[in-house]
């Protein structure tokens, strides 16, 4: 699931900072570049993975969190990176974490060992997390209220939907004819231009109050969501009783808990608990980590399905999935329209329930599949539901919230998606290896990636029983698609 709702608080810049600015086109292209290397990184290692396991010797744990790093930190330090935007700069936020973004990237196609390769993924998810809340501040600091900015904010949503869609065909390309390597290395050169670009042309602005930083709220958040997946992926191979899976786990939840004592008490917390005493709110983001936890792993098993059973090569791989990325911004294009007619929450249970079908149908998979029956077919429900489903939470989740907690709103709605995917690919990952482990061969792969989506319907049909139950029914604004 790429790209952000199409959500931000306003702001107003000072005139004489307009008119020095650079030209509006040349700001929109600077900002959604970054935004479009922030979401592709989310998915174009995944047709890489199989190439990275053979080139590292990764393990299936070690395969896992090369995905998992860089969402872990992405989704635990988004907040963080919004809220320090507002204080120290936009643009100083965006050259940072870009930077930032860009040496890890190098970083990581230099890696020689598992861990180097694991820990430039956990630095990208920083960088990542301190970019992308600076892309959409700046559109909103840079255009005035009205259709130029939901222009603005329309192109970069556009810009984060297609990124996370065309990963899969940008790694095999990238994979089969240079190496796994480039899946990164690609992002130095772009990223330093970027980067030159903005150190020139985009100008400078902040919120005018000030505000604290909440470092500590976002490296327990983080921290302890990190342990939790890391002892639920022990059990794979230690059981759920074992020590090495029992003990992470109780020190993530010790964590967690820690993160909500802090928000508690901090004047100027990372996450204010009393949003979620609003029913849109909490009824909301948790649909959308269910929801995270079902679609966020759909790439991921199918690129290792697509590869390691029906023995495509990368760039078919990466060709094979382009009808479901066009069908994920096909769905997210229509979407507001849709919300328009329907409503926020008929249109959530409609894209769910199209998706999970999907996803019991992709269960079906075997040894033996078909581009046609195995790939195609379910992959379009797949993506297509993906696509209907994300706007219509996000737009509920800010419905009831006032008009100065709307970014936030937003935000905590993204964190939701990241850290239920996060979490999801986990308990899936889990899930397939106790089947694969149990037979041998292609068949038994098959039968593991298999029994993931199954799950994945099953938590996903969990979703839609929450929003039939607890969401609101309200019909939220939606931006001209």
């Amino acid at each position: 699931m790429g790209g952000m709702p199409p959500i931000a608080a306003s702001a107003t810049l000072p005139e004489t900072t307009r008119r020095t600015a650079a030209p509006a086109w040349l700001v929109m292209l600077l900002v959604c570049a970054g935004q479009f290397l922030v979401v592709l990184d989310v998915s174009v290692v995944n047709v890489a993975l199989p190439a990275m396991r053979t080139g590292l010797g990764l393990s299936e744990l070690g395969l896992q969190w090369i995905v998992n790093a860089y969402v872990i930190t992405f989704a635990g330090f988004m907040l963080l990176g919004g809220r320090a935007a507002d204080i120290f700069g936009r643009k100083r936020i965006f050259v940072l974490g870009l930077a930032l973004f860009t040496v890890a990237s190098l970083g990581g196609a230099l890696a020689q060992q598992p861990w180097q390769l694991i820990a430039a993924r956990t630095v990208q998810g920083v960088g990542a997390a301190v970019l992308s809340p600076a892309t959409l501040t700046i559109l909103t600091t840079s255009f005035p209220t009205g259709p130029a900015r939901t222009h603005a904010i329309a192109t970069w949503t556009a810009v984060g939907a297609g990124g996370g869609a065309v990963g899969g065909l940008v790694g095999g390309v990238l994979t089969e004819y240079l190496s796994w390597r480039w899946v990164l290395l690609i992002n130095v050169p772009v990223g330093a231009l970027v980067l030159a670009g903005a150190a020139l042309w985009l100008t400078e602005s902040r919120q005018g109050a000030a505000r604290r930083l909440d470092v500590p709220g976002a490296v327990l958040v983080t921290g302890g969501l990190a342990l939790v997946a890391y002892g639920i992926v022990q059990t794979e191979t230690d059981g759920w009783r074992s020590a090495s899976a029992l003990l992470p786990l109780a020190a993530g939840l010790v964590v967690i808990a820690a993160f909500l004592a802090v928000e508690a008490r901090a004047k100027a917390p990372l996450m204010p608990l009393g949003l979620f005493r609003l029913r849109s709110v909490h009824s909301a983001n948790g649909a959308m980590v269910l929801a995270g936890a079902a679609m966020f792993s759909m790439w991921y098993f199918l690129s290792l399905y697509v590869q390691n059973v029906l023995g495509y090569r990368p760039l078919e791989a990466g060709l094979s999935f382009i009808p479901h990325s066009l069908s994920i911004v096909l769905g997210s294009k229509i979407a507001p329209r849709l919300m328009n007619r329907l409503g926020a929450k008929t249109l959530a249970i409609a894209g769910a329930v199209i998706s999970a079908s999907g996803m019991a149908w992709q269960g079906t998979m075997d040894v033996d599949g078909t581009y046609l029956g195995t790939i195609l077919g379910p992959g379009i429900l797949m993506a297509l539901g993906a696509g209907l489903t994300a706007t219509p939470i996000a737009a509920i989740a800010t419905s009831g919230a006032a008009p100065a907690d709307q970014g936030l709103v937003s935000g905590l709605i993204n964190t939701s998606r990241q850290m239920g995917g996060a979490l999801g690919l986990s308990v899936l990952s889990t899930v397939a290896a106790s089947r694969i482990e149990a037979g041998h061969g292609p068949k038994a792969l098959a039968d593991g990636y298999g029994l993931a989506f199954q799950v994945g319907s099953m938590i996903l049909l969990g979703s839609i029983l929450l929003m039939i139950i607890a969401l609101p029914r309200r019909r939220a604004d939606a931006a001209p698609g």
